[in-house]
């Protein structure tokens, strides 16, 4: 059974950084390209990163964001340094297998003074 489970994320100031993790279940991260994905209020889901043979980060968070994954833990991390107002959002771990998307739960971050 697949699962997707995050964490980390919670009540930060202007220029604070977070780690947040993503437990992964049920099959190899390793083998898979994982995904990072964030919602913010009133807003549609958007991508922030992903991490397979290499990695990609969105624009809007280039420079203050690294992903990285431990293949022991079968664990994504998703680091944001320099935190701003607008990255308060729900982000999300995500995984295509076999054609199906699996999400994880969320965790909140949440950028204020």
């Amino acid at each position: 059974q697949v699962q997707l489970v995050e964490s980390g994320g919670g009540l930060v100031q202007p220029g604070g950084s977070l780690r947040l993790s993503c437990a992964a279940s049920g099959f190899i991260i390793s083998n898979e390209v994982m995904n990072w994905y964030r919602q913010r209020p009133g807003q549609e889901r958007e991508l922030v990163a992903w991490i397979g043979g290499r990695t990609f980060y969105s624009d809007s968070v280039k420079g203050r964001v690294t992903i990285s994954r431990d293949n022991d833990k079968n664990t994504v991390y998703l680091q944001i340094d320099s935190l701003k107002f607008e990255d308060t959002a729900e982000y999300y771990c995500n995984v295509r297998l076999v054609g199906l998307h699996y999400w994880g739960q969320g965790t909140q971050v949440t950028v204020s003074s």
